[in-house]
């Protein structure tokens, strides 16, 4: 009996034992039900979503930029406005320069060109004198230009 009562105390130690894992087991499953795992998609979907969004609006700011950048480019030039601007000045002054000179030189030439002449009828007056005082020269030289030409 001793055995028995033995047994009878070892079985119902088991069952005690066996209760409780049962009542853990059931807070387990119903902790897993409570957790449950959605099988759908509509997470990962909306995560996804959101960061296509975001992706978007930066592709968004990168078009904006480069469509500024472009109308810069656009517009610029190769040589600034006062580069031009100051080419055409110095232009104008070489210009200016360049008639003065000439202008210059011409009446140079005709002043040059005038005292020339100048000294050509003082000595034709004075050939004109010397030929008045000594007719007989003249007629020689006349004559000597005639066989000159």
């Amino acid at each position: 009996m001793k055995k028995l009562d033995e047994i009878m105390e070892l079985m119902a130690d088991e069952m005690a034992d066996f209760k409780t894992s049962i009542l853990k087991l059931q807070l387990i499953s119903k902790q897993l039900f409570d957790l449950s795992i959605p099988i759908s998609t509509e997470a990962m979907e909306k995560n996804l979503n959101t960061f296509l969004e975001k992706q978007e609006a930066k592709n968004q700011l990168k078009d904006d930029t480069l469509k500024s950048i472009d109308k810069k480019l656009e517009h610029a030039m190769i040589i600034p406005n006062y580069m031009l601007v100051i080419f055409g000045i110095l232009g104008i002054l070489m210009l200016g320069l360049l008639g003065y000179f000439g202008v210059s030189c011409k009446a140079a030439k005709e002043e040059k060109f005038g005292v020339f002449q100048i000294m050509t009828k003082s000595e034709n007056n004075r050939y004109q004198e010397y030929f008045s005082e000594k007719p007989e020269i003249m007629n020689d030289y006349c004559e000597w230009l005639e066989e000159k030409k």
